[in-house]
Parts: structure tokens; sequence; C-alpha cells
């Protein structure tokens, strides 16, 4: 139950949202709104429920004019089943609420009308979200899918790259298709938006990911995956080979052979606490 109340207390409601729902009003599509709107509402309380299910932090539910998001305070280094079941715990909604509504047509709760366009919305979102695009669920499906044998940046930008490949792939249908629907470019302005956010904020995500790694917060790997790194590396170039889920043993060798090992949580104390920047990985096997 107080898990279900601090749900309740993370849900914002965008200013915005608030005119689309009086425009609606005006035009007479407020049914077709308060459709979206709960089938939107729902989808991301999935989220929100799995992520409380395992501990997450999360920061909000947030309703926007044009859709939902969950916000979580969590940077890469939960178990990876953990992060596959909070993303399709959003989409897993949409099954049974075309079940219920099914339900509630054959035993005339719903109206036939009201009954097609609860299911065409369900199919439009559920689609829609699965596309390989961030930070819609199939782009965050991707990041993952590309985190099991690639490191972590490595990861990140392999799927900033499909995102932007979506996105352009997207502008180009909407332009043969419905060159005038408003609708879809204000969404396609937005995922264009927040794909350029995570572009920026690339170096900013990637070191919030080390930092959780390095207090050891919500870590659980469960794969041994040692680095062999020559001892002239850099520490920053062997820290961007860190994968999600893996524990890192650091194998220093000089000339094939080799010379030492260092244990990952040493690199990440020389370069946060006493600020190795520019080191060799070879100078820290003399300070440990």
């Amino acid at each position: 139950m107080s898990k279900l109340a601090d749900l309740v207390k993370n849900i914002y409601i965008h200013p915005l949202l608030w005119a689309v729902i009086g425009l609606a009003v005006i035009t007479a599509h407020f049914i077709e709104v308060c459709l979206l709107m709960l089938i939107i509402f729902v989808h991301e309380m999935g989220h929100a429920a799995a992520a409380a299910l395992f501990s997450w932090r999360i920061k909000r539910i947030a309703l926007l004019p044009f859709g939902g998001v969950a916000e979580m305070d969590e940077h890469g280094n939960r178990p990876l089943k953990e992060e596959i079941m909070v993303i399709i715990s959003g989409p897993l909604q949409h099954i049974w609420m075309m079940g219920a509504a099914f339900l509630f047509l054959e035993l005339n709760w719903l109206p036939e009308h009201i009954f097609q366009l609860f299911i065409q919305f369900n199919l439009m979102i559920l689609i829609f979200n699965l596309l390989p695009v961030w930070p819609l669920d199939g782009g965050k499906l991707v990041f993952l899918w590309t985190s099991l044998s690639r490191s972590f940046p490595e990861a990140h930008r392999i799927t900033i790259l499909i995102s932007a490949a979506g996105i352009i792939g997207m502008i180009l249908f909407t332009l043969l298709t419905s060159p005038v629907n408003l609708n879809l470019w204000v969404i396609l302005a937005f995922l264009l938006f927040s794909l350029y956010h995570e572009w920026k904020q690339s170096r900013y995500v990637f070191i919030r990911f080390l930092l959780e790694r390095y207090y050891g917060k919500n870590s659980d790997f469960r794969t041994l995956k040692p680095l062999v790194v020559k001892e002239e590396e850099l520490v920053i170039h062997v820290l961007e080979r860190f994968q999600r889920g893996c524990k890192h043993p650091i194998i220093i060798e000089k000339d094939g052979k080799e010379k030492g090992i260092l244990d990952e949580n040493e690199l990440l104390h020389a370069y946060f606490a006493e600020k190795v920047l520019t080191a060799k990985i070879g100078d820290l096997l003399y300070v440990y």
C-alpha cells in the first residue's frame, strides 16, 4: 500500500495537458482525449509499478500533452533482467486493457464505437512505443540488446545512431503519408529533441554509470568479464570498456605477459577520488 501511495505522489501532469483537454472539449473530442490519456496513464503506471517492485528510485510519472514518461533515477547498473521487466511492463498493459474492453463489449457495458476507438488507440500506442527509437520502449530495448555484447558508451552510441535512423524513416513516412498532420510533427519534434538531448548528455550519462558502480549502489553482477589491457593504455580508455551487468578484473599486460591485476574498484577510486584523469593503467600498479 505504501508503494502505491508513493507512486501516486510521483504523478505529474504537465500544465499544457489541461489546455489540450480544454481544446478537446471545445472541438468535441473530449472522449478521444480521455481514452488516450487513460491508455497512456496505465502504460506508464505499468513501468512504474515494475520499477517499484524492484525498489527502483522513481523520479516522477509525467503525463504530457503528447504522451507520458516514467522517469527513473537509475543509471544502468541494475540487473538486465530487471531492466527488461521494467521496460516491457508498459507494453504488456495494452494486452489486458484490450482484453478487458472486449469483455465489456460482450457484456454490453461498452458501446461499439468506444470499443473500436479504444482498441485502435491501444494498438497505435503499442506499435509506436516499440519502434527502435530512443526514448521509446523499443529504443530502450535496443540499448539493452547492444549492452549484452558491447561496452556501455559503445552501446549507447549505437542506440543513438539506430534511433536517428528510425526518426529519419518516420519523417520520410510522414512526408509521404500525412504531411499536414500536426500531431505527428509535434511527436516527431519531441523525439528529435529528446534524442539530441541524449546525444549531448552522452558523456554525463556514462559518468553517472561509472559513479553508480564506484559507490556500489544497486550492483548485482552475474558475469565476471576480465579486461586484458596494455600497461600504456589510459585509465579513462579502460573505463570506457566497462559493460553493463559485468564485473571487470583488469589484467595488465606488458610485451604479451601478465604484469598485474587490478580490481575495477581500484580503477574507479583512482579516477573519482584521486582524480587520476590522464594516467596510464600501468602506473596504478605501483600505487595499489
